[in-house]
């Protein structure tokens, strides 16, 4: 079972993030989420656990618990919802360069 994790400190880790559950049962990974360009944590993460009944039991007792300072929120992780409309990935892109933009007696500046 996968488990969401929120309102961490940012000084959490992985390793602290899998000590919070290793109690409750075997854990096949944990994981804090970085900012991609800082490396500094995003303030959550998940836990996956083999066995879904430890992990229920580790939901239950961990959410709201106190962890340097923070309630932390502790709930079954919800698969990614597709955004719909427009993403970033594509579509057409406004340019701000002066290159290939048309005529123009030379630069105004």
């Amino acid at each position: 079972m996968n488990i969401y994790v929120s309102n961490l400190s940012f000084n959490v880790e992985d390793e602290d993030l899998r000590g919070f559950f290793e109690e409750y049962g075997e854990i096949k990974s944990a994981k804090v989420i970085t900012d991609k360009f800082t490396q500094k944590s995003r303030g959550f993460g998940f836990v996956e656990m083999l066995d879904d009944e430890a992990a229920q039991k580790a939901i239950k007792e961990l959410d709201g618990a106190q962890v340097e300072g923070r309630a932390i929120r502790v709930t079954i992780a919800k698969p990614r919802e597709e955004k719909s409309g427009p993403s970033n990935g594509g579509g057409a892109r406004r340019s701000f360069s002066n290159s290939g933009n048309g005529g123009g007696g030379g630069s105004r500046w």
